[in-house]
């Protein structure tokens, strides 16, 4: 089967996406006919140690992204029939607003730090992770209106003082929620809560987010690595704090929704678990969220970091009888 530019019949229309224009991304995507092989296995060419810091690292997690660039279409996708009953459960689901306005809050903070870099090859690789971002978006938006399931209206996103800050706070936000959606999403394929059909469907959205972490953490390492002592301190305080906030306004809305269970939208983590995980014990939940985070990336040049944050967090819980 022959395909074409994936912007032009399977992929989003990448034009607007910023003052850079549609043309380098037209030519950064020009593809061959498409094979998914690449889609969850890559390695970087050029074969020899990636140096973190050094324009081969950049290179290789940029194209991290690039060379994997799964070119589905939203508008298109054949969305499967449910039953009354699998209907109900996804229309109980109560994160669908939140996921909805993650995606499309995440999208333009990574467009606006995309904008404002001078490095061509970091900013072409990271509006294409912002139209990827609106793509889910969209994916969610149009399966919510083929199920006929309300959606509240979406915030209005304002552009932060300091779009590095924003774009940190969106990718370690991601990095937390990815973690455990790994695991939310292989629970729900393996007991039934959604149907096979829906699980294929969401599947490239799902592999998408760890393709966007990992070039996340990889890009945070880079510029770690290329700053001077005292900008790198300033760095790393941006760092934390953007964690410490990510962390809080978790904590923040699983005791809101445990104190008022049922009568709040809570974030898409703990409303997730609730519904989804009913019947697994914590344990069981976190050693899958391990083995899964683990299996997505493992298709991946192992040379280029993978977000370890989570995956360290809950091994020490584990380990230390916490779950």
């Amino acid at each position: 089967m022959a395909y074409t530019k994936p912007n032009e019949a399977h992929g989003p229309r990448l034009a607007g996406l910023g003052p850079r224009g549609d043309v380098e991304l037209d030519s950064m995507l020009e593809m061959a006919p498409y094979d998914p092989t690449p889609y969850y296995n890559w390695s970087f060419p050029d074969r020899g140690r990636l140096e973190i810091g050094s324009a081969s690292h950049r290179d290789a997690f940029c194209r991290l992204l690039t060379d994997t660039y799964n070119p589905y279409k939203p508008a298109v996708i054949p969305w499967p029939t449910l039953s009354a009953e699998e209907l109900a459960r996804l229309a109980a689901l109560p994160f669908w607003d939140t996921a909805v306005a993650i995606e499309g809050r995440a999208s333009l903070r990574m467009q606006w730090q995309a904008d404002r870099l001078d490095d061509r090859v970091i900013a072409d690789a990271l509006s294409l992770n912002a139209a990827e971002e609106r793509r889910h978006k969209e994916v969610l938006h149009n399966m919510l209106t083929f199920y006929r399931i309300e959606l509240g209206p979406e915030p209005v996103y304002l552009p932060p003082r300091d779009p590095e800050f924003g774009f940190l706070r969106t990718g370690f936000g991601e990095c937390i929620n990815s973690f455990f959606a790994f695991g939310l999403f292989d629970m729900a394929r393996s007991s039934g809560f959604f149907p096979p059909a829906l699980v294929e469907t969401f599947e490239p959205v799902i592999q998408e987010e760890a393709r966007h972490i990992m070039f996340f953490v990889n890009y945070v390492a880079y510029r770690r690595k290329r700053l001077g002592l005292l900008k790198r301190l300033w760095f790393d305080l941006k760092c934390l704090i953007a964690i410490a906030e990510q962390f809080a306004s978790r904590i923040g809305m699983a005791i809101e929704t445990r104190r008022r269970r049922g009568k709040v939208k809570s974030n898409f983590l703990t409303a997730g678990a609730n519904s989804v995980a009913k019947g697994f014990s914590k344990r069981t939940f976190f050693q899958l969220c391990l083995s899964e985070n683990d299996r997505r990336m493992a298709g991946y040049d192992a040379r280029l970091l993978r977000p370890m944050m989570m995956p360290r967090i809950v091994a020490l819980m584990l380990k230390f009888g916490r779950a």
